[in-house]
């Protein structure tokens, strides 16, 4: 693109015709001034910064650092919501070295949106304001952000129109790496608290916001949804977090690789104990000769059950029995006397509060602070045929469960789950599990926020515990352990999605795990899973 005078288009040193930055003798390469670049922010930082942003963006149009009619080509890009790999791959123009100095940028900027909404896009005072009011922005950073937004706007105008720019970035299924190859979709889930943020995704819009139409396919166990997900009857699925490792590996079923692409919520399972046993049961020893109902083999509900009992010296495959029932099956069974026990997700253990059939032992936030217990979960062969899809599937999850995340939203939350077409649970019993406010039907009364909540953030330390409980119970053998079941989990997607949200996520893909009887440090597996056997016989 040329400007009026037939010139090359340039902002001071940037020049579109030949799509790299250049440095002049002693001219600045980033504002064009005489003085050396590694000076630049020493200098900005040392000038007085007006107090509002329109005289701010004033003096920056007078020390020609972009021209004006940049602010509005930063803003159509910025309310399309360009993810940063469709900009490079737009104004890199397929050339490395161009694509690399929008890369550098970007980087410099600490991020695209940083760069165009904080610095040019319409909240630009509101930024300006908060910056200075919690100090989170320097001077310095603020006007870096400013002169680098300019100039990714600037080589935007070299590779297109601001109305061409709006017009590509508008369209929604071109908000990901590219065009959706699929919209209508199909979604398993159980009725259950921990599937939240993939039902409240359709109620309340998230996955439209995505460009997303999904049928919420509604199944009454584990066993059916994975059956039907080896079937190819279903685009992606609601699964419990030891699945994907389950059933890659072949446990249970035929080798299938499915990937844990987030997390669907952490905590919010419990053991629930019939009435007649009110008083009797005081600790894991109590559990002794009792049937006790799980999901699902590959559940931790059952893991974290074996880990329960073995501290009291029982062992779970000979001291108990174990019944793998549906989850909705689970009142029906405890109140006809089938079940002495259960341990499953929290609005079915604040069912038997509800109906006086029985009381809270324990949650499992008190075995394993901040567990996962299902997750996000899609085949391997449907992400390599729909990855545009996939991502914008995942993302439209990790927002809402972001959102589910937030303790003011729970109340709204737990009403748009409630009705029957989806969990089908009396609203006090949800609004008890959202907030956290609960009786346990032993006369006491709680006030835990935490009994359940949505960081949709996949640790591969959650994958390497699951794996040597696994191990430890003779579901797999015990070379499983070096690997962890971390390839099954797509930590670094999530952390990626996370942030084109603009929310925070971890840098770090492992973490301690706070256990109530050891924590777990998932660098020495061999040696926890070791000091477990040899301190509790089983």
């Amino acid at each position: 693109m040329v400007s009026i005078s037939g010139q090359p288009r340039q902002w001071n040193n940037l020049s579109c015709q030949q799509g790299e930055a250049s440095a002049v003798a002693t001219r600045c390469i980033i504002c064009g001034s005489f003085h050396s670049t590694q000076d630049h922010w020493r200098l900005m930082a040392e000038a007085e910064m007006p107090q509002n942003p329109a005289d701010l963006i004033d003096d920056l149009v007078k020390m020609r650092m972009y021209q004006p009619s940049a602010i509005e080509t930063a803003d159509a890009i910025s309310q399309a919501e360009l993810r940063t790999a469709l900009f490079i791959s737009k104004v890199g123009q397929g050339k490395p070295h161009r694509e690399k100095l929008v890369r550098d940028l970007i980087q410099l900027a600490g991020g695209l949106d940083q760069a165009f909404s904080a610095a040019f896009g319409p909240k630009a005072g509101e930024f300006f304001t908060d910056a200075k009011r919690i100090s989170q922005v320097t001077r310095r950073k603020f006007l870096q952000n400013v002169a680098v937004g300019a100039a990714l706007v600037t080589l935007a105008n070299c590779a297109d129109t601001p109305e061409q720019a709006a017009q590509t970035t508008d369209d929604p299924e071109a908000k990901g790496t590219g065009a959706l190859e699929k919209t209508d979709l199909k979604v398993a889930f159980l009725p259950i608290t921990c599937a939240t943020p993939i039902i409240m995704s359709k109620p309340l819009g998230f996955y439209e916001k995505q460009g997303l139409n999904v049928e919420l396919m509604k199944y009454s166990s584990w066993s059916v949804v994975r059956d039907a997900a080896i079937a190819g009857e279903l685009d992606a699925y609601h699964m419990l977090a030891p699945m994907p490792i389950a059933m890659s590996l072949g446990l249970g079923s035929t080798p299938f690789s499915v990937k844990l692409a987030s997390i669907e919520n952490n905590n919010g399972q419990g053991i629930a104990v019939a009435k007649k046993h009110l008083g009797a049961v005081n600790g894991p020893a109590d559990f002794k000769g009792m049937t006790i109902g799980i999901p699902y083999d590959y559940s931790n509900h059952n893991l974290l059950l074996r880990y329960y009992l073995a501290t009291g010296g029982l062992d779970p495959d000979n001291d108990v029995k174990l019944l793998i029932l549906p989850p909705p099956d689970a009142i029906a069974k405890m109140s006809t006397g089938q079940i002495d026990a259960f341990i499953l997700p929290d609005n079915f253990t604040q069912r038997v509060v509800q109906d006086d059939i029985g009381f809270i032992h324990l949650l499992t936030k008190d075995l394993w602070s901040g567990h996962p217990c299902c997750a996000f979960v899609a085949a391997q062969n449907w992400i390599d045929e729909n990855p545009n899809t996939f991502r914008a599937l995942n993302k439209a999850i990790i927002d809402g469960a972001t959102y589910a995340n937030q303790p003011a939203n729970r109340m709204e939350i737990a009403a748009a789950i409630a009705p029957r077409e989806y969990l089908n649970q009396p609203l006090p019993v949800l609004e008890a599990v959202m907030t956290g406010k609960f009786d346990d039907g032993q006369g006491n009364s709680f006030d835990i926020p935490d009994r359940i909540y949505f960081d949709p953030y996949p640790w591969k330390s959650f994958a390497s515990w699951i794996t040597t409980q696994l191990v430890r119970w003779d579901y797999t053998s015990g070379d499983k352990i070096a690997d962890g079941g971390k390839d099954f989990f797509l930590t670094d997607l999530a952390r990626e999605l996370a942030k084109e949200l603009g929310v925070d996520a971890p840098e770090e893909i492992t973490r301690i795990e706070k256990m109530q009887f050891g924590d777990f440090d998932p660098d020495n597996a061999e040696d926890y899973l070791k000091n477990q056997i040899d301190k509790f016989g089983v």
